[in-house]
């Protein structure tokens, strides 16, 4: 997923996205341990998936605190 089909999400949304994607990962990982997971790219994938989408929450954070002070 791209960063900017990400960005135009809703900071809830994304919040979603992350928690699916966090369960997703745990679920590659298991298959990955039990020898059934056959696209072993797709690790790798949700990783930069889900470190992109943590990266725009924190920069909305970011953006909120400093909304705030000025």
């Amino acid at each position: 997923m791209k960063a900017s089909e990400l960005r135009e999400l809703s900071t809830e949304e994304l919040m979603e996205k992350e928690k699916a994607l966090k369960q997703e990962l745990f679920n590659l990982r298991f298959q990955k341990a039990t020898g059934q997971l056959g696209n072993t790219a797709a690790i790798p994938k949700t990783k930069r998936d889900l470190a992109r989408v943590k990266t725009i929450l924190r920069e909305r954070e970011l953006a909120e605190k400093r909304a705030r002070r000025g």
